[in-house]
Parts: C-alpha cells; sequence; structure tokens
C-alpha cells in the first residue's frame, strides 16, 4: 500500500495538495484537501483494465469554473433549505441564498469550496486521508463554531470508506454527504443509462417545483422508482411519472429507508463488469442521473452532458429542519456528529 502527495495548483495563497492512495491490488483514490474532492478513483474492469469511475478535473482552475460538486463534501447541509432560512428554539437564521432564494449544499463556500487540513496514515491493511476544517460561527449564516472531520480509508478489500464527524459550541443543523458522480463504464467511455441500480427503498420524498421535499412521502411500487429488483437507470428519462418530468427527466430524489430496511446499493455496468457496492448508516440516499449536466466544458476531455455520471448522495433526509416527521438534523451543543458510509468496488 503507497500514499503518494502531489501539487494540485494554488487557491488563494495555499497549496491544494493531492493525495493518492494505492492498496496492493492497485485501486487508487486520490483526493485534495480542497473540498475534500475525490478527483480520481481507479478500479479494475472485468478484464484487470484499470479506469477512473468517478468525474472530475485535472486541474484546480476547472474546479472553480464548472465543477457541480464534484466529488466534494458539502455541508454543513446537504441539499436545499428553504427560503434559506429556519429556527431552533425560536431563534430564526437567515443562511446564503444561492440558489432561486433557497439555500443549497452548505452556501456560496460551504465545505466544498475551501481548503482542509489535511494528514495521511497507514495502518494494518489500511491507508488514509483525515481532513479537519473549523467552521467559523455564522459561516453561511449558520450557528455555531462547527469542528469537522472527514476519513477517507482505503483497504486492500478494494473498499472506500468515508466517515464523517462533527462538533459544535452550540445548537446547530448538520447533514454531511459526499457528491461524487460515477460512472462504472470507466474513464466517460458511455453514459450511465444502462447502469443497473437496486435498493431496497419503498418510498420516495416527493419534490415540489423548487425541487425542495413537500412532506409528502411517496410509495415507489409500479413507478420507475422501484429499485427493490434491479432496474437500469435509463427507465427514469423515459417514465412519464410528474416526479421524473419534474427533475428534467431522470432521478434526483432522496430515496429513503424505514429503520428494519437494509441501507445497501448496488450500482451494475453489465459492459465493464464493473460493480458497486454502497454501504451507509444514514436514512437516505439522493439518486442524481445528473440530468442539468451541461456545459461549454469538458470532463477528462469528454464533453459535459446529461447522464454522464449518477450520484449516491448518503444523507439525512433534506429540508429536514421545516418538517417535523422527517428524522431531525439537529446537532445538540457538544453532541457528536457520526456517519459513516463505505464503498465496495468489484469485477464481475
Amino acid at each position: 500500500m503507497d500514499i503518494s502527495k502531489a501539487n494540485f495548483g494554488i487557491l488563494d495563497g495555499q497549496e491544494v495538495i493531492a493525495f493518492t492512495l494505492v492498496n496492493d491490488s492497485g485501486m487508487s483514490v486520490t483526493c485534495l484537501n480542497y473540498g475534500c474532492i475525490i478527483t480520481k478513483i481507479l478500479v479494475p474492469d472485468r478484464y484487470g483494465k484499470m479506469e477512473n469511475v468517478v468525474l472530475g478535473f485535472d486541474s484546480v482552475e476547472e474546479y472553480l469554473q464548472h465543477s457541480p460538486y464534484f466529488g466534494a463534501v458539502v455541508g454543513r447541509v446537504a441539499g436545499r433549505i428553504k427560503g434559506a432560512s429556519f429556527e431552533l428554539d425560536g431563534e430564526s437564521f437567515q443562511l446564503t441564498a444561492n440558489e432561486h432564494g433557497n439555500h443549497i449544499h452548505g452556501g456560496i463556500k460551504g465545505f466544498s469550496h475551501v481548503i482542509w487540513e489535511a494528514a495521511d496514515f497507514q495502518e494494518d491493511g489500511e491507508i488514509g486521508i483525515v481532513l479537519t476544517y473549523q467552521s467559523p460561527d455564522g459561516e453561511e449564516g449558520f450557528p455555531g463554531e462547527l469542528n469537522v472531520k472527514v476519513t477517507y480509508v482505503l483497504t486492500n478489500d478494494n473498499e472506500l470508506r468515508i466517515s464523517y464527524e462533527a462538533q459544535s459550541d452550540q445548537k446547530t443543523i448538520v447533514n454531511l454527504t459526499n457528491h461524487s458522480y460515477f460512472n462504472l463504464c470507466g474513464d466517460l467511455k458511455e453514459d450511465i443509462l444502462n447502469h443497473q441500480l437496486t435498493m431496497n427503498s419503498q418510498a420516495i420524498l416527493e419534490l415540489d417545483e423548487q425541487l425542495l421535499p413537500t412532506g409528502q412521502v411517496l410509495d415507489v411500487e409500479g413507478t420507475a422508482f422501484d429499485f427493490r429488483e434491479s432496474r437500469l437507470l435509463k427507465d427514469g428519462t423515459f417514465s412519464t411519472h410528474p416526479q421524473n418530468v419534474l427533475v428534467g427527466n431522470g432521478y434526483d430524489h432522496p430515496f429513503v429507508w424505514n429503520e428494519q430496511e437494509e441501507r445497501v446499493i448496488t450500482l451494475v455496468d453489465p459492459e465493464s463488469g464493473r460493480s458497486l457496492r454502497v454501504e451507509t448508516d444514514q436514512p437516505s440516499v439522493v439518486v442524481y442521473t445528473s440530468n442539468q449536466l451541461e456545459g461549454d466544458f469538458h470532463i477528462a476531455g469528454v464533453q459535459a452532458r446529461k447522464y454522464l455520471g449518477v450520484c449516491l448522495e448518503t444523507q439525512g433526509y433534506p429540508d429536514a429542519i421545516h418538517h417535523s416527521h422527517f428524522p431531525s438534523i439537529v446537532l445538540e451543543k457538544g453532541e457528536r456528529y457520526r456517519s459513516t458510509t463505505t464503498y465496495y468496488f468489484l469485477a464481475q
């Protein structure tokens, strides 16, 4: 196993460092101390060919100009917060409004656009990076000084484990996720519409016209949202279900689990033989098929376009602070937020 570092650029006078973790079978994960961004994950196909299975850029400038959160840790709160405001114990907090009057993914900078402190480590059968950030009281409008730690661990079983911890000196709200766009074809040779997705979720959260949860929970039975048996992602692009049409013909929805359901997601690309198994302790996952990914730019030489990647954003329910029947994302003073999501890469 090996860890290497390389200069990835300079941002506001600070060095952006790319850390590359390599296990004994040659799988590698590259991440930055900027935004905790995962830029590359190299895994073998069924013939042993190593290729990148996430969307990412080769320079800091491209991330600044074009990235829709490629590979980044987003927070303090992932997803949208209605009206860019919320109340805690009768006190109102006004957040940065960075999307149609709402707050999304932590604000203009959030956690995805700052330099984190980073340190690498190696233990028996594991290597990793620990990234820490101290978010000051009032940053993007959130109360409390929040100390955050994100740990990336690579094992010899081709397993990438992402652990999150956070603690605040005031009552606040926290909901963290990683926003990687996966494409198991490798090196963006094809889009993800022929990927097969399976997960034991019986319900999604209904979205309104601003893509905010309405508070209603919809049963997936008989719809293109039913992934309890393996289903092609392209099914969502052809579906006439109002929720598929609403998000640009595809998926951009929180799938939710009850406490008894196994929180496992499996993504398979039959062509390459690659598969990804995701296990999480979070109550929901936002599945986003990059329906809005368009623009006059390239990603590793490939023109940006819809359906080039799929995000599997494990997290608490979006906008939970405005829906009392959703699992709470309130973090009490001194309490420790913890969450872990593990990604297993296989070749079949």
